[in-house]
């Protein structure tokens, strides 16, 4: 029996001294945020957003065109008198020509084109993140369940301390005929218990480590010790990335705006043909094959887009108006579930002083019981109840010890602080 205890112990030593094992819980949030499949989007939407932004860029560029068309016409322009030297136009005519086209107004459209497609990559960019940090929340749970059976499975160790000293006086009392075996048969099914609530924490420590060990793409062998975080201070400033994709989506809608009242404005072009033809565009009334040049500007001002202009205003209004909505929907529920959690914390940090009272008294009358148990005042019975007392005392003091930094990780991992 000691041979056993004495491996108990050796693996809390080998826990302890594992340092190349250790695992803070930052770098399970960083590493979780790393390893989560959704953040290889973020990679996509960066390259996707490079590569639009270039082709609106282009949109900014001379634009080439080759053109050719080669006609039969049932009449040609004539002059109603003879002209010596003027030629009657033939009825079948050619034009091969290149243009190229200078958008002028447009470069302010491809700069506003290439602000949206920014905004959105952000945007989107931003959802992902809010997306990421809620991975938080699973990382608390599994990395304070881990601690939570780290604690018991030390309250467990000393348990089994108390009842093997309970065993040792026992037997040397039976030795000396002074106790029955019946009794010292109730501490060793004790014994038995507390060494079956050890398989039931360890296989339980084994699966939370597993399930973290998924977050973390690492295999986490049960040897790994997770080092214990610090309490921390309560922060009422709310910091999470949704209210800046809030932003980022109204962002969005501002340069939705701009690109609407760009769409109404005239379009200017600066453009330049040359080419050959028959007649050429220059000369009509030349029946021969020639080249022709020709440059100008262009006016395009489609009043069509008037029509529908101030109603899409009013819709990005209206959208805008959604998400403000939203934020503050989110913001209402972010600041109660804030309430909730800073009241556990106040629960908690006032269960742990009554913990250690309770404990120290606990400890008191279990140490008594021992003696009394060794001088036949009291019975085996009695002796267990006492020490089953202060181990219930002193699991209720780690819960609430584990529980109060969850809590307060749970507050800060809420708050985004």
């Amino acid at each position: 029996m000691k041979q056993k205890n004495g491996s108990m112990a050796l693996l809390f030593i080998l826990l302890i001294q594992s340092v190349h094992a250790q695992l803070s819980l930052n770098e399970c949030y960083d590493l979780a945020k790393k390893n989560y499949p959704l953040v290889n989007q973020q990679q996509l939407i960066a390259k996707s957003s490079d590569y639009t932004i270039d082709n609106i860029s282009k949109n900014a560029w001379p634009q080439l065109a080759l053109m050719g068309q080669a006609t039969y016409q049932s009449d040609v322009t004539k002059i109603p008198i003879s002209v010596p030297g003027v030629p009657v136009l033939s009825k079948t005519q050619y034009r091969l020509y290149g243009e190229v086209n200078q958008p002028v107004t447009d470069l302010l459209t491809v700069r506003q084109q290439k602000e949206m497609q920014q905004a959105n990559a952000q945007a989107q960019t931003q959802n992902i993140e809010a997306e990421l940090y809620k991975l938080r929340e699973r990382v608390n749970q599994l990395y304070f369940g881990t601690l939570l059976i780290d604690e018991q499975l030390k309250q467990n160790a000393l348990v089994q301390k108390d009842i093997q000293t309970g065993i040792n006086k026992l037997s040397a009392a039976i030795n000396n005929g002074a106790e029955l075996k019946s009794n010292l048969d109730k501490l060793k099914a004790e014994m038995l218990k507390a060494k079956q609530r050890d398989t039931e924490l360890t296989n339980a420590r084994r699966a939370y480590l597993e399930m973290l060990g998924l977050f973390l793409n690492k295999t986490l062998p049960f040897e790994t010790v997770l080092e214990k975080p610090v309490e921390v201070f309560t922060q009422e400033q709310i910091n999470r990335p949704e209210l800046a994709a809030f932003d980022l989506q109204k962002k969005v809608l501002d340069v939705q705006g701009k690109l609407i009242t760009t769409k109404t404005l005239p379009k200017f072009f600066v453009f330049a043909q040359g080419g050959v033809g028959r007649p050429t565009p220059v000369n009509m009334l030349s029946n021969d094959m020639k080249g022709f040049y020709l440059g100008g500007v262009r006016l395009n001002w489609s009043l069509s887009n008037y029509y529908t202009s101030g109603k899409e205003r009013e819709l990005i209004n209206i959208n805008k108006t959604m998400l403000d909505v939203q934020k503050e929907v989110f913001l209402f529920n972010t600041r109660f579930a804030l309430k909730q959690q800073n009241s556990e914390i106040s629960k908690l940090q006032e269960l742990i002083v009554t913990d250690n009272e309770i404990i120290q008294l606990r400890t008191s009358v279990k140490n008594t019981a021992t003696v009394q148990l060794e001088n036949g005042v009291i019975t085996v019975n009695d002796y267990l109840r006492e020490v089953n007392a202060e181990d219930l005392a002193r699991q209720a003091a780690v819960l609430h010890r584990i529980q109060l930094l969850m809590a307060q990780y749970a507050y800060k991992t809420t708050s985004g602080n």
